[in-house]
């Protein structure tokens, strides 16, 4: 099963896990009126089913409203080239979260090994920007 991250918070939050406060958005002005909504500071991350979403541009934190959806208005409608992916894929929506002040950040995936046929869990202590290379 393949989810975007705004279902997936949608499913935790539905099971009392805690996960900041999000909008999806798929125009500037929704972008922006979410963004005042969340208190101005955002992140805006596009919505696809690929890794590596940050080097590739598509995540950003704006201070402003205004800001954010200039900043949407530049990707919603565009293609951009993802590695892990090895293809562009069409930006079509975002989601807009609250910015929240990082005191520690961890990873933790589930992915399947196909080599044994089992599930693999992944918990890092280093985020999940190169997260395949901090497994290795």
């Amino acid at each position: 099963m393949k989810l975007q991250e705004y279902q997936a918070k949608q499913l935790l939050a539905k099971f009392g896990v805690p996960i900041p406060r999000g909008e999806v958005a798929d125009t500037p002005e929704q972008v922006a009126e979410a963004a005042k909504t969340l208190g101005g500071r955002v992140v805006i991350k596009a919505q696809v089913l690929a890794g590596g979403r940050g080097k590739a541009g598509a995540v950003k934190v704006k201070d402003t409203p205004e800001g954010a959806a200039e900043y949407a208005a530049s990707i919603l409608g565009k293609k951009l080239y993802f590695e892990q992916a090895k293809e562009e894929l069409l930006i079509e929506r975002v989601y807009v979260e609250e910015a929240l002040a990082i005191a520690k950040e961890y990873y933790i995936g589930i992915t399947t090994d196909r080599a044994s046929q089992r599930n693999v869990f992944i918990v890092s202590s280093q985020g999940g920007m190169d997260i395949e290379e901090v497994a290795h």
